[in-house]
């Protein structure tokens, strides 16, 4: 299951960076009509400051946590106390950053954004998962 939340995640986080680098237009045809966003609802999430928290864009660093928990998963190194904590630590980290995402798009942005609701769900889900070694 913690695979399948990484790589979904990772998908999320990978089409938000596309769309950030202007190398994916929002609404194009590949991507599965459910997970497409318009041009304008889409602009007013990825550029804007909500979307940079730590600088780099938030997609950015959720690529690099999905691929830092999926290798820690299958190299065996969540079995490691010091490495399990920290990732908690980490995915405790995305939980928190999402509660205050939800709440920006909900009243600041005011845009309602499938797929940045479904990243942090899934987001919860891991920490779930690691909080209770699943």
């Amino acid at each position: 299951m913690l695979l399948t939340l990484c790589t979904v995640g990772f998908l999320i986080s990978g089409y938000f960076v596309g769309v950030t680098f202007q190398w994916v237009k929002p609404d194009t045809r590949w991507i599965p009509p459910v997970c497409r966003m318009g041009q304008d609802t889409c602009s007013s999430v990825v550029f804007t400051r909500q979307a940079r928290v730590f600088g780099p864009p938030n997609a950015v660093l959720g690529l690099l946590f999905y691929l830092l928990l999926a290798a820690a998963a299958i190299g065996g190194a969540l079995d490691e106390p010091l490495v399990h904590l920290a990732l908690l630590g980490i995915s405790g980290a995305t939980v928190v950053l999402g509660l205050f995402l939800t709440y920006s798009l909900l009243f600041v942005i005011r845009v309602r954004c499938v797929l940045c609701f479904t990243s942090h769900v899934v987001n919860l889900a891991l920490f779930v998962i690691l909080l209770t070694g699943g």
